[in-house]
């Protein structure tokens, strides 16, 4: 009998798949070689999961594997030219939940404390006494309700943040007690002190913050995106900070990664830039293979497999 052929969509470093030796047949392909290689596959292991090439090839003629999985939290690179083929996609959920939590909070604090300040009057020889802002007792908007907005909640909660999560639907939840509906986010930016967006892309997400929501946000706040690039209207951000409102604001996602040296976002008024990395703490590319090679072990098995994504949703849902 045949062994199941692996196809890998490559990237640097490869991923470790020694447990599958003897059980598949792995093949390894860059962007330009994916389209021919695909009617041969079985299952696709997207591990450049920043890559467009899945949704260009996929539309070629040929057998199309029956299982994706993309080393990634987003599945916004696959769709929507795999939501209407019976290809089961998975995801890196579970994987990045807590690192980009510790993310997150590490830029509250830091946006609290000043601690860019700091380093700034230390490289300067400067002594300044200065009074900062105390973090217990803010409120924070969680945009994102899944894994990763939740263990955000949880390490903001830890702080003595109050936090407000808002979800694609309001519902009664043990959490965090209520978990508001997408239409509540007007309502409750004006009393935020910190709004985070961990929401996954999708129709209704692109665009999300635009002139029109940091205009309703406190002079005070703090605005912090580790979701999807296109969730922010970069030049309406530029525009805002200028304008001092929001007070302070963190990207660690782009529409266009890496980040353009010409962007109007280098310049931009108390403004942190991070090359997509917030999730990505020492082993974590380890991580993605071991989860990957248990949901083979599943699919071998012919168990269900897990974090099956909804295609229609764009992510996967909570059960």
């Amino acid at each position: 009998m045949s062994k199941p052929r692996v196809l890998v969509l490559d990237d640097e470093p490869l991923p470790d798949l020694r447990r599958l030796a003897g059980r598949a047949e792995v093949v390894h392909t860059d962007e330009a070689g994916l389209a021919a290689r695909l009617p041969e596959a079985d299952v696709l292991l997207v591990w450049n999961f920043l890559s467009d090439a899945v949704r260009t090839a996929w539309a070629g003629d040929g057998r199309r594997p029956g299982w994706v999985h993309t080393a990634s939290a987003g599945v916004d690179r696959l769709l929507p030219e795999l939501a209407g083929s019976d290809t089961v996609i998975t995801n890196a959920r579970g994987v990045f939940d807590q690192p980009i939590a510790e993310y997150v909070a590490g830029l509250v604090l830091a946006m609290a404390k000043d601690f860019a300040g700091t380093w700034e009057l230390q490289r300067s020889r400067e002594w300044r006494h200065r009074e900062t802002m105390r973090v217990g007792g803010t409120r924070a908007v969680v945009v994102g309700s899944g894994p990763i907005g939740r263990a955000i909640g949880r390490t903001l909660t830890a702080l003595g943040v109050t936090v407000e999560v808002i979800g694609r639907r309001e519902k009664e939840d043990a959490e965090f007690g209520r978990v508001h509906g997408s239409e509540a986010l007007d309502k409750l930016l004006p009393d935020a002190d910190w709004v985070v967006c961990a929401a996954p892309l999708t129709p209704a997400t692109e665009n999300l913050f635009d002139a029109a929501a940091f205009a309703r946000m406190r002079r005070a706040t703090g605005f912090v995106n580790i979701g999807r690039g296109a969730h922010v209207v970069s030049a309406d951000l530029v525009a805002a900070l200028r304008a001092g409102r929001p007070r302070a604001a963190a990207l660690d996602v782009f529409d266009a990664e890496p980040l353009a040296p010409d962007s109007e976002l280098w310049d931009a008024p108390n403004l942190w830039i991070s090359p997509h990395m917030s999730g990505d703490t020492i082993g974590w590319r380890q991580d993605l293979a071991e989860q990957f090679c248990d949901n083979f072990d599943r699919w071998a098995a012919g168990t269900p497999l897990l974090n099956v994504v909804d295609k229609e949703l764009g992510y996967v849902p909570a059960h």
